[in-house]
């Protein structure tokens, strides 16, 4: 039996070999790492991962675009929203998502498994617009 890593890195080998200039692996890490995250979990690393969510699921930017923003808000940042992790991370899960046939099917199941966790996410999503807002993003 496989562990959600391991069906994680199964899923970014997948998305890094992926011809797709939207670059869709923006989009499975910063799922992945918002629905794994725990107390352990650096604040820079779960506001990215939901600002890429927010900017994905929201803002309809791709990968790539949230690639370029991932940078733009690392410059100069210093302090980070405290956000909650909610007891439910989303229906669907990286396990799901590899079992999915590779190609058109996956590719769509890795955008529905963005908005669960961002769905899920949903008490995050004003605190996350302000802190987005006072970096220059609306």
């Amino acid at each position: 039996m496989s562990t959600a890593r391991e069906h994680y890195e199964e899923l970014c080998y997948y998305t890094l070999a992926h011809a797709d200039p939207r670059f869709i692996h923006q989009h499975v890490v910063d799922a992945y790492q918002a629905q794994s995250a725990d107390g352990r979990t650096k604040p820079i690393t779960l506001t990215f991962s939901l600002a890429g969510l927010y900017l994905h699921c929201e803002r309809e930017l791709t990968g790539r675009q949230v690639q370029r923003a991932h940078m733009e808000l690392a410059r100069g940042a210093r302090s980070w929203p405290l956000l909650p992790l909610p007891a439910e991370r989303g229906a669907i899960t990286v396990a799901e998502v590899v079992r999915a046939a590779a190609g058109t099917e996956r590719d769509a199941l890795i955008h529905a498994w963005c908005v669960s966790v961002w769905n899920a996410f949903a008490v995050c999503r004003p605190p996350l617009i302000e802190w987005l807002q006072s970096r220059g993003f609306t």
